[in-house]
């Protein structure tokens, strides 16, 4: 008999010995069903010892017997538990959590996984007969499916559901009318309908290109951690391309990793277009239980399944077990999405940065606004940095950058007379202009003009945004929504009014000033049904939309010919905050969405609204010079004592009343000054409530631990995480966010 040692999705930071019969060094990293109290769990194997006898001198060892160990799908990798080891030891979270958060929902249940057959079709002789054009009008889906399959041998369900919400009754009657044929598809990669271009040619490399390839592909191979700094236009993706081209040639697979999921279906769709024999997946949040599983098996490659040769995924994909992975790709490496703001509080890029040193491979960090710290180890030599300066398109011109002073300009529903003089001048020549603020909604907030009443919501620190077309008040934050009032719920009176600005307005002021243009809203609420992000896109590429009007979505990877106007709204907000880190926020955002404009052969405009034209940030971000920026950054960071220059961890803390989170936090302090007292290394800072000092009908505090070494750090992390452990709390929820970015 021998004991499995077996990691539980429980909050314990220990692993669970089991009886086991027939257990083998290949059944670690294996699910196993295993008896939990009165439950049956799943949990994974990280270890096998033998068991010592039975008897009154051992009695811990009359273990419970593991149930069934599961081997329906390959086994984790030794590198991935090697992954999920660091993470819990660097971010001090249970094992057996970051085990049941790598594995995808299929995986975590109690039953086994059945094997993954997807429906796939093709077209009958009578189908293959039909003509397009004698369809019904109104028979748009038919025509659309049919034409799918046309232009292919088969197609998946799954693809073809794509194409409309009503594609499956259609492919029902379809089959019964005898166009189509439905037969089970082996487990395989699958493409989009909208990404089956011929192949694409790489593209010409300029000298900066050409140097950037040859460094990466002429270095010895092994673990180089590359900063691909490129100005936005630069062709940062086509030196990706030309990297996994020489990549795949050598057998090898690529994992990408891009930080929202509206940038996954347009690199698909262009990785596709280039490497059209290639098998790509796409790992997201956007993918249902079955597609995940499926996916993910692919990367893992096993013979019986096929190998999926590039991986494409945003945060959670940095786990994905694959068979050969020789390069990793971080595209806007900069952006806080890839920073896991609940459970294990990891980084992605900073966890691909260890997986890729531990496998031995190159990582390319790629961005236009390189994250501070990464800039910072690329001057430091631990990073080795690339520059891109010039746009790739031959002839296009960085945008011109202008600032509209708020102070002496009269604004008309939120547009500036100079705004609204060069939006007219687009619409005459055909061009496209965008209108960018980062607020959803029609207002940020409901005001009674008579006693002073703001729509606040009962759940959070914050406003309910006004949604004027569906009457409707939501607050951005927790979910919690309302009717609108009728009258002031303080004084009664009936003149409420929606104060300042958000996408609905804007697009409602577009359309009563320009009412001859084409104005398309793209933000979270006008994107929630599926695809119709790309639908919008489609639109935009194909020149049916004029004004477009968006948030941070359409701020970055997006490449609009067309596009020659950027107008910025409200963005003096960042200049406000707390967080020390939202200058470098905003200075990346605008010169993101600054990017936008100009990218072809026509020169872009940036016309900036703001009350504080003299700044810093805004005279660096006219020039477009990024390291003008960072090395001013970088100097006050230094002068303050904060990251990159010294290490933080932030102990959260909330509650049903802020006095519990805080207290809970005194007495975490009391102890962490009791493990390091007088320590010259480690500085404990006083509990305070947080910016949003009340979340979802919680109270939240916050304790900032900063240290001069990262080493140190961790040294009294593990030694402080401990003694939490020990320590008893009720009615307290607290986690340890290491390495924060948000205050």
């Amino acid at each position: 008999m021998k004991i499995a040692r077996v990691a539980i999705d429980v909050p314990l930071n220990t692993y669970f010995d089991y009886a086991a019969e027939h257990i083998g060094a290949d059944d670690i990293g294996r699910r196993a069903l295993v008896p939990f109290g009165r439950r049956l769990v799943v949990g994974v194997i990280v270890g096998i010892a033998e068991q010592p006898p039975a008897g009154e001198e051992n009695p811990k060892y009359k273990l419970k017997p593991l149930k069934e160990i599961l081997r329906d799908v390959p086994r984790l990798p030794k590198e991935i538990l090697k992954l999920a080891n660091f993470c819990s030891a660097y971010y001090h979270y249970p094992l057996g959590q970051v085990l049941a958060m790598i594995l995808p929902q299929r995986l975590r249940r109690t039953k086994v996984a059945r094997a993954l057959a997807e429906p796939c079709y093709t077209l009958t002789d009578e189908g293959r007969a039909l003509a397009l054009d004698a369809l019904p009008q109104r028979a748009a889906v038919k025509r659309k499916l049919l034409g799918a399959l046309q232009s292919q041998d088969f197609l998946p369900r799954g693809t073809l559901m794509e194409l409309s919400p009503s594609a499956g009754s259609v492919l029902r009657a379809m089959l019964e009318a005898g166009w189509v044929r439905q037969s089970a598809m082996p487990l395989s990669a699958t493409r989009s309908v909208s990404a089956l271009p011929a192949q694409a040619a790489a593209h010409a490399l300029n000298p900066e290109q050409q140097t950037a390839v040859d460094a990466i592909l002429g270095a010895p191979l092994g673990f180089t951690p590359w900063l691909l700094h490129g100005v936005t236009g630069s062709g940062k993706t086509e030196v990706y391309l030309q990297v996994i081209a020489a990549t795949l040639a050598r057998g090898g697979q690529a994992l990408v990793l891009v930080p929202e999921i509206n940038l996954t279906p347009q690199l698909e769709a262009r990785f596709q277009a280039r490497f059209p024999e290639a098998s790509i997946v796409s790992l997201h949040s956007n993918l249902n239980d079955s597609e995940r599983l499926k996916h993910w098996l692919l990367a893992q490659g096993t013979s019986a399944q096929g190998s999926a040769q590039i991986v494409l995924g945003t945060r959670l994909a940095v786990f994905t077990p694959c068979a050969n992975l020789q390069l990793i790709i971080v595209d806007e490496e900069h952006d806080s999405s890839f920073k896991q703001q609940d459970g294990m509080r990891y980084s992605a890029r900073d966890v691909a940065v260890f997986r890729a040193k531990d496998a031995n491979i190159p990582i390319i960090l790629g961005s236009a606004t390189p994250a501070l710290e990464s800039y910072y180890n690329a001057l430091h030599g631990r990073y080795r940095l690339l520059e891109l300066s010039a746009r790739a398109v031959q002839d296009a011109m960085p945008p011109s950058v202008r600032y509209l002073d708020l102070r002496r300009e009269k604004l008309l529903e939120g547009f500036s007379a100079p705004l609204i003089t060069a939006i007219k001048q687009r619409i005459k020549r055909g061009e496209q202009s965008l209108l960018f603020i980062n607020r959803r909604g029609f207002a940020p907030v409901l005001l009674c003009g008579e006693c002073g009443w703001l729509s606040g919501c009962p759940r959070c620190s914050s406003r309910l945004v006004v949604h004027l077309k569906e009457q409707r008040l939501r607050c951005h934050h927790c979910g919690h929504e309302e009717r609108m009032p009728h009258h002031c719920p303080s004084c009664g009176n009936l003149d409420l009014a929606p104060v300042g600005q958000g996408t609905q307005r804007l697009e409602a002021a577009l359309q009563k000033l320009f009412p001859e243009a084409r104005v398309l809203r793209v933000d979270r609420d006008s994107t929630r049904r599926k695809n119709a992000l790309a639908e919008m896109l489609e639109k935009v590429h194909a020149q049916e939309i004029d004004i477009l009007v968006g948030t941070q979505m359409l701020a970055k990877g997006h490449d609009f010919p067309k596009l020659t106007l950027v107008g910025v709204l409200n963005a003096d907000g960042g200049l406000y905050s707390a967080d020390f880190r939202a200058s470098e926020q905003l200075f990346a955002q605008l010169l993101q969405v600054a990017g936008r404009a100009g990218r072809a052969a026509d020169r872009g405009e940036v016309l900036v609204q703001t009350a504080f034209p003299e700044h810093p940030l805004f005279a660096a971000l006219q020039h477009g010079d990024y390291a003008q920026f960072a090395q001013a950054a970088l100097a006050e960071r230094e002068q303050a004592g904060l990251p990159p220059y010294t290490f933080q961890a932030m102990l959260r803390a909330e509650a049903a009343t802020l006095d519990s989170a805080l207290k809970f936090l005194r007495s975490a302090a009391a102890l962490a000054h009791e493990l390091a007292p007088g320590a010259k290394n480690i500085q404990v800072y006083d509990p305070v409530p947080a910016l949003m000092a009340r979340l979802a009908g919680n109270e939240r505090a916050q304790l900032l631990i900063e240290a001069r070494t990262r080493g140190a750090l961790q040294k009294f992390l593990g030694a402080w995480m401990e003694a939490l452990q020990a320590h008893k709390t009720r009615n307290v929820r607290w986690a340890l966010d290491v390495d924060p970015i948000a205050t």
